[in-house]
């Protein structure tokens, strides 16, 4: 009799194993096709714009793409587990706000400034993941409720200001430029490096997977499922306090408006990067090609001289989009 549930979860853990296997090569192959998006955004943007070429406009594109590709990656983990989270956006200018306000008016050392945005965000994301998982508010509701609840303690923590003249050490890390590349990127290839380790290769992101794919297996198998996404909320909004950082030092100043809409971009590029909407699939990798793909693509814009609420239309559609072909491959493998 006791044997039994030895050999189910062994059982368990021999499919989650087939069903990294099978999600590592899906996720691959979408990293290609997103990558071939990606190359043919830029042919067809270098052809209607002759200054999409230049160095300068790739570095600026990838400057564009750090913020958002951090954010992207936080909705990458909660988005693959199957939950969501709409709060990113102001949980980044919310972070800005406090990491300005330790830095400046309170005038601590820059350091103190950096723990207050990644401070400031997790606390954050602990209270979504407290209200998933403990209260049982979906997490539509409880990351709508933070989108208002953070934006507007911004705006009481700044008193509806922007807070400007961060020290020279916090401006680096949004301005400085190391062997000509600009910080915020190095910041974020380290970011996605760590992140994909952790999410492809380590035993935490095959519990993330695993509980987008199937929750309730990942329950029968012990594995305590609230615990995990409170983890995951929590890290989402580190991440987002990371973002609120570096657009913080890019700008130099703390802005209460700052990263408005800004989830709706993240999303987005989490879910042409491969990341299934539903859960159960996710790739780090992916998820920066469809940030490059948005700054791309917003950049473009920009060349052209498209007006900013036709470009904010341009992103609802890439987005309704992605989901459609995900949900329509989805459909199509379930076919066969």
């Amino acid at each position: 009799m006791t044997a039994k549930p030895t050999t189910a979860r062994n059982t368990s853990l021999f499919g989650w194993w087939r069903s990294a296997q099978s999600a590592s090569q899906e996720r691959l192959q979408l990293r290609l096709e997103s990558l071939v998006v990606l190359i043919g955004l830029c042919i067809v943007m270098s052809l209607l714009s002759p200054f999409f070429l230049s160095v300068s406009n790739f570095l600026n594109i990838l400057l564009a793409t750090a913020t958002i590709g951090v954010l992207a990656i936080a909705a990458t983990f909660v988005i693959s587990s199957g939950g969501l989270d709409l709060s990113l956006g102001s949980v980044m200018g919310l972070s800005g706000v406090v990491g300005a306000y330790v830095a400046v008016t309170i005038g601590a050392p820059a350091g103190f400034g950096v723990l207050g945005c990644l401070v400031a965000g997790s606390l954050a994301g602990f209270v979504n993941g407290f209200l998933v998982t403990r209260a049982g508010v979906p997490a539509f509701i409880v990351t709508l409720g933070m989108l208002g609840l953070a934006r507007g303690l911004a705006l009481v923590i700044s008193d509806g200001r922007v807070i400007y003249g961060l020290p020279p050490e916090l401006i680096y890390l949004g301005q400085g430029r190391p062997f000509g590349i600009p910080m915020p990127v190095i910041i974020l290839i380290v970011t996605a490096l760590v992140t994909h380790y952790i999410l492809a290769f380590t035993r935490f992101g095959r519990y993330t997977l695993a509980i987008g794919d199937n929750e309730n297996a990942v329950r029968t198998s012990g594995i305590n499922v609230e615990r995990h996404r409170l983890i995951l909320y929590t890290l989402s909004g580190g991440l987002a306090g990371l973002a609120g950082m570096l657009f913080m030092a890019r700008i130099n100043a703390g802005d209460p408006t700052a990263g408005i809409t800004y989830e709706l971009t993240a999303i987005t590029a989490a879910i042409i990067g491969g990341t299934n909407l539903f859960g159960g699939r996710g790739s780090i990798l992916g998820t920066i090609i469809g940030a490059l793909i948005m700054g791309v693509l917003q950049n473009g814009l920009n060349l052209l001289a498209v007006q900013s609420y036709y470009q904010q239309m341009a992103i609802g559609a890439v987005l309704i989009l992605a989901v459609f072909i995900d949900q329509y491959q989805f459909r199509k493998e379930a076919k066969v």
